[in-house]
């Protein structure tokens, strides 16, 4: 029984159970139960039988007991008996449309049909207008994801994970990370530690009997590669310790990268081995694609200044202004500034003028505790469906900082986005464009926003734009990153914090920019806080620079 099939039974099971009124959490288990599965590298069934399947995180007893059953007996005798009542081969397809279980069986129902076929030619003959609730816009759209169906794409793991991940291990075995989290990679699909002993066999000794290993599936004189409870195969490479730059260097990649630099002579050291092929040493973060030339002196954490995106309770942080302020300052840094939500944003609280004159009250008193250390009033108002900003001009007048964000309508089109994004960018009070794709990895791709004509009216304006640290944004990405600087647009390297101890996400924030290709004099957030105070609307931009490619 292949672990392809569990996942799919699992899945089936979470969208029956959804049907069947079940509670979102439960259906939400067994979906992510599901995603682990179809992940995993070693033998679901085996992990059953040797009774070590609720070792893989997200496993618990019940989904472990449906697990046995399926394992022992082929079938699940509850996936049997809501299949009588509904049609789990459209809900699987209405899943892949972006249809919810429910709205899917009434569409069903409506047309007539039971089957994905069928649904396939319904919708192609025109009649997906007859169901109450669509029609010519919503059908269009359904009809273009249906002439790209494919299967799903695996998902890789987001950056702050698969960190943790290798760092935990590595320091477990004296290792170094390599792979994708190395290179600091959006998503993570290849993972690697490299150690370097003259014998291999204590260290991978090590590294099998690690907790979070669930299973080995391969092993040689001085490779090993298991699962951990993750359910991602992590490979250990002991290299010879003449060998040990060669080695980091291969399993820290890209393929492509690697193979461009013809072959890799035998060295103790990455530097020694980049001195040795007669090319200058290249930062992880730019091996990505081809390159030997001179890499520029990239950001580093020590040159930010302050965070320029920070949320407080008085909006959906978790930590008060004061909170927030002591924690920044302990980080080294000499700013803040205070982007709560503006009302727009709806699904949590927003700041009115009202709110933002009160809590620029409370902001006034953290200053005089917290000084020189200074907390910025600023806002992260929401350009709204109309286009207008959500707050009168009179309170965005007053604020230190002002960041523009569209959290609604990320699905309009490119012309109408790009038009909408760009003339709120022209308000003379605007800073910053924050996470200007809207991207939401491994959920929501990036919206349709025209980024050279943002990066033109960027120019024309001042306006900076953000990479934004969530683990889940990382919005610019780093590619993106490299045409703004390309174009001479200044950056702000923020973290989006809800909490204390979201602070911490500069780090991703500041190895996406260095993805990018991004210099301390790239960044906004690296000035002084005079300079950044006196950096107006329509101060001059900077010439652009030649980016390698």
């Amino acid at each position: 029984m292949t672990n392809a099939y569990i996942a799919e039974q699992l899945e089936a099971f979470a969208s029956l159970l959804d049907l069947s009124g079940a509670g979102y959490y439960t259906s939400r288990a067994y979906r992510r139960a599901a995603e682990t599965i179809r992940e995993t590298k070693a033998p679901i069934a085996e992990l059953v039988a040797a009774g070590r399947i609720q070792d893989l995180r997200g496993i618990g007893p019940g989904i472990a007991g449906r697990l046995r059953e399926l394992v022992e007996t082929g079938r699940l005798a509850e996936l049997d008996e809501l299949k009588q009542e509904v049609r789990p081969e459209l809900v699987g397809l209405g899943r892949f449309l972006g249809i919810g279980p429910k709205r899917m069986v009434e569409i069903g129902r409506a047309l007539s049909v039971s089957t994905a076929d069928e649904f396939r030619e319904a919708a192609r003959a025109g009649r997906l207008t007859s169901v109450r609730g669509i029609g010519p816009q919503t059908e269009r759209r359904l009809l273009e994801r249906l002439d790209n169906e494919q299967r799903p794409q695996r998902k890789g793991m987001l950056l702050n994970r698969a960190r943790a991940l290798l760092e935990e291990i590595a320091a477990a075995v004296g290792g170094e990370v390599a792979g994708d989290p190395r290179r600091w990679a959006d998503t993570s699909f290849d993972f690697a530690v490299v150690c370097a002993a003259d014998d291999a066999s204590p260290i991978l000794d090590r590294f099998a009997e690690l907790p979070t290993i669930v299973s080995v599936l391969e092993r040689s004189e001085r490779r090993i590669t298991g699962v951990t409870v993750e359910g991602v195969p992590v490979e250990i490479v002991v290299a010879e310790p003449s060998r040990f730059g060669t080695e980091l260097v291969r399993a820290t990649g890209s393929p492509a990268y690697v193979e461009a630099l013809g072959e890799l002579p035998a060295a103790a050291d990455e530097h020694e081995l980049y001195a040795r092929l007669g090319v200058p040493w290249c930062p992880p973060e730019l091996r990505d694609l081809p390159f030997r030339g001179e890499p520029p002196a990239l950001l580093e954490r020590p040159a930010i200044r302050g965070d320029l995106h920070v949320h407080t309770t008085w909006s959906d942080g978790k930590a008060s202004v004061l909170e927030m302020a002591l924690a920044a300052r302990d980080l080294g840094y000499e700013y803040i500034a205070i982007c709560d939500h503006t009302p727009n944003v709806r699904v949590v609280p927003g700041l009115d003028a009202d709110d933002l004159r009160r809590q620029a009250e409370e902001i006034a008193a953290v200053n005089a505790e917290v000084a020189p250390f200074r907390v910025l009033r600023g806002t992260e108002v929401d350009i709204r469906r109309d286009g207008e900003l959500d707050l009168p001009d009179d309170v965005l007048d007053e604020l230190d900082w002002v960041q523009l964000s569209l959290h609604a309508g990320q699905r309009e089109a490119r012309d109408q986005l790009t038009h909408k994004v760009t003339e709120a960018m022209r308000h003379p009070a605007v800073r910053a464009l924050s996470h200007p794709k809207g991207r939401i990895i491994n959920h929501r791709p990036p919206n349709e926003l025209d980024l050279e004509r943002t990066f033109e009216v960027a120019l024309e304006t001042g306006v900076a734009v953000e990479t934004n640290g969530l683990p889940d944004r990382l919005d610019l990405s780093g590619p993106e990153l490299k045409l703004a600087i390309e174009a001479g647009v200044p950056i702000v390297v923020s973290t989006d914090a809800h909490s204390v101890r979201g602070l911490a996400n500069m780090r991703l924030a500041v190895h996406t920019a260095r993805r990018g290709w991004a210099t301390a004099a790239d960044v906004v957030n690296t000035q002084p806080l005079a300079d950044l105070l006196q950096r107006g609307q329509n101060s001059e931009p900077r010439n652009g620079r030649t980016v390698p490619p």
